[in-house]
């Protein structure tokens, strides 16, 4: 079950009764959310491509992947994406033509329609494929990820897409250059994360912090997270396994 729900900057998002969490935090914004802790980090990262091949995880209500199409042509900026996302929710995709969406994609709408009817997209520019499906057994298949949108339901509830061989799958799927972003901010996370090889950054793009990560260090505007100071401070945080996690 899902309910509609409107958050602070106008936009609206859905509650899942299932994961009892809503797609988006609503005291930022459904659409500043994504722009905010996805997009504009990402493509500031990577402003001199000409072209980006996206994973976003998982699609949900799309807000991410049209949030960067709608900032991509708010700018003018001369980039060809592509993007793959996977999603476990067939009925939600279904419905999404038929979303209320922010004024920022009325131009947008065409994409929507394709999306949710054929489950992909694509034009000169645009190259848009969705999986309905397992998104740990998808990434296998993908390979020179520039970015990935890391942004499923919280470790609580949806702890196989936040495990140490996750995050190792995410690794091999991305180039050297790849940068992953991702609301959460736990220890446990960002120690599965650099287990699984990758840097930990940090920065703060609105009210909250948020982790983003990279496969080697960086020279940018943001803070290094010392993971083995971390370590030492937090004694009782472990990186989180499929094998501890789930059996």
């Amino acid at each position: 079950m899902i309910e509609l729900v409107k958050t602070s900057d106008g936009s609206n998002t859905l509650f899942s009764s299932k994961y009892n969490q809503h797609f988006h935090d609503t005291k930022t914004g459904a659409i500043k959310e994504s722009l905010t802790k996805h997009v504009i980090p990402a493509l500031q990262y990577h402003k001199q491509s000409k072209e980006l091949n996206i994973l976003d995880i998982c699609f949900g209500l799309g807000y991410n992947t049209l949030s960067t199409i709608y900032y991509i042509l708010e700018n003018n900026l001369d980039i060809k994406l592509n993007i793959y996302s996977p999603e476990l929710d067939l009925n939600l995709v279904n419905s999404l033509e038929e979303f209320e969406y922010p004024k920022e994609f009325d131009n947008l709408k065409e994409i929507i329609k394709e999306i949710s009817k054929n489950k992909s997209y694509k034009d000169k520019n645009l190259n848009i494929k969705l999986f309905i499906g397992d998104a740990r057994e998808y990434i296998k298949s993908l390979k020179n990820i520039d970015i990935v949108y890391q942004d499923a339901f919280s470790l609580d509830v949806n702890k196989e897409l936040w495990s140490v061989e996750y995050f190792k799958d995410i690794y091999k799927a991305c180039k050297e250059d790849a940068i992953v972003t991702t609301y959460a901010v736990s220890t446990n996370i960002r120690l599965s994360m650099n287990e699984a090889g990758f840097e930990i950054y940090e920065i703060k793009p609105v009210k909250k912090k948020q982790t983003i990560a990279f496969k080697n260090k960086q020279n940018i505007d943001a803070k290094y997270i010392d993971i083995e100071l971390k370590k030492q401070r937090n004694k009782i945080a472990r990186p989180i396994y499929d094998k501890q996690t789930f059996n």
